[in-house]
């Protein structure tokens, strides 16, 4: 007689009490963490709205006069427009270098700005952002990573310059950062400039940058989004050749073209953020006029 293969009950799995008190205990550490992270970045974010709000009072960008007689061209194009005569159509196309010229520079009382924090070298202004603020600049590029503007720490950090940079006398490549926060405070938004309602609005295509003794305006030549990288970090160049394969690469690597002409006599500002954890944001602009502070 064959024996029935009876089953078994299977046997209820029971967790253990302390293994519970092991679950819930991580639980409430999570938890924990991520309210303490976001009270955390509360706070940060309350002390940057109280220093912009104090920047806002201080600080009065006053547009000059588009034809000041002390402004100065840079590097103009070889060949100027040749404006048609009246009824006469228009056969060549002019660069747009001429009509960026004729926008207004700002001069900025660095009277105040100073007072509050010594390390300020610059104001900059980004069209179609909502970048309008001190640049500062430590002996490191590590400091305003995580300190405001009143040098209290702070992890929204601030705008700051290179410190390879020279203000007064401009390198090659002149380099300004900025964490991409996602409140849009500091470089938060210049994440806008890879979104075609930026850039095809030819009014963003310029950068105001004003310090204590000079004016400047720069033109907008290339835009793109990149794998981590220090290449377009370089602030100077050994040679000629250097600097037009720098030139060559950030031009060739641009979303889109902004249809400008660029050579190795061009002093070039560059712009960077995070996108995300291993991208980077990068606007580049060449300087086209300049002026002493008023």
């Amino acid at each position: 007689m064959k024996k029935e293969n009876i089953k078994k009950p299977k046997k209820k799995i029971r967790l253990k009490r302390w293994v519970w008190v092991v679950i819930f205990l991580g639980v409430l550490l999570v938890l924990g963490g991520s309210t303490a992270l976001f009270m955390h970045w509360h706070k940060d974010n309350n002390s940057i709205e109280k220093q912009l709000n104090k920047i806002d009072e201080i600080v009065k960008p006053e547009e000059m006069p588009s034809d000041d007689e002390n402004a100065e061209l840079v590097n103009p194009p070889e060949e100027e427009p040749i404006e048609p005569n009246e009824g006469e159509e228009v056969t060549n196309k002019k660069n747009d270098y001429w009509d960026y010229i004729k926008i207004p520079l700002i001069n900025v009382d660095f009277t105040e700005l100073v007072k509050l924090n010594s390390d300020t070298v610059a104001f900059l202004k980004v069209n179609g952002t909502n970048i309008n603020y001190p640049v500062v600049q430590a002996a490191d590029n590590e400091f305003y990573l995580d300190h405001a503007f009143d040098k209290s720490y702070n992890q929204a950090g601030w705008v700051f310059s290179d410190y390879r940079n020279r203000m007064d006398n401009l390198k090659d490549n002149t380099i300004i950062y900025a964490h991409g926060r996602q409140n849009t405070t500091m470089f938060g938004s210049l994440k806008n400039i890879l979104n075609s309602n930026w850039y095809d609005n030819t009014d963003n295509h310029v950068i105001h940058l004003s310090t204590p003794t000079e004016n400047t305006l720069w033109q907008v030549i290339s835009i793109y989004m990149i794998p981590e990288e220090t290449y377009y970090l370089t602030t100077a160049f050994g040679s000629t050749e250097s600097k037009q394969k720098f030139l060559d690469t950030i031009m060739g690597r641009s979303q889109i073209d902004f249809g400008t002409t660029v050579n190795v006599n061009d002093k070039i500002l560059t712009l960077s953020t995070c996108y995300n954890h291993t991208n980077r944001v990068v606007l580049h602009a060449k300087l086209i006029k300049k002026a002493p502070a008023a």
